[in-house]
């Protein structure tokens, strides 16, 4: 009974460890859960996913990320209009509006990897670095999920997108 215990306790604690390394801060700003989908062999694009906290009292802004595994990030928003999904690039970034969560999920705000110069395999870990306006810039592991997964943060007005071969 005492070793099942110990074995609960150390699972635990490692459960905890591993969970509060996925979870960044950077200022006023916390970046919970950052993941991308995993994308098929040959894929040109992948999408990455996250939520930023702004727990400060002023304002800041998304303004870009790099990867080593694609040849450019760009900041899309996705929205229906007019019954058809648009996905715009927005060059200016994204605001992280004081005291406000920015979610990025599927169907909404998103990291686009363009020109993916490999394969995002689940199960494995990617380092992105987010370019911040005023908090600067923080280094972040994705965790790589499934291809067809929705991620943590699903509630909401998240809409389904197909890119086709897009992967995103």
């Amino acid at each position: 009974m005492r070793n099942i215990k110990l074995t609960v306790a150390l699972a635990t604690l490692l459960f905890s460890v591993v969970a509060q390394a996925h979870d960044y801060t950077l200022g006023s700003l916390s970046i919970d859960h950052p993941w991308a989908r995993a994308t098929a062999p040959g894929a040109p694009v992948g999408g990455g996913f996250m939520s930023i906290n702004n727990a400060g009292d002023q304002p800041d802004r998304l303004i870009g990320a790099v990867v080593d595994f694609a040849a450019e990030v760009q900041i899309h928003e996705s929205s229906m209009a007019d019954g058809m999904m648009r996905m715009q690039h927005l060059p200016d970034g994204v605001a992280v509006p004081e005291g406000e969560e920015l979610v990025l999920r599927p169907g909404s705000y998103h990291l686009m990897f363009i020109g993916l110069q490999r394969r995002l395999v689940e199960g494995e870990r990617e380092t992105v670095t987010l370019k911040f306006e005023q908090a600067g810039e923080i280094e972040v592991e994705l965790t790589i999920e499934g291809p067809g997964e929705q991620g943590p943060h699903q509630g909401g007005d998240a809409m389904e997108m197909d890119h086709g071969d897009m992967s995103h």
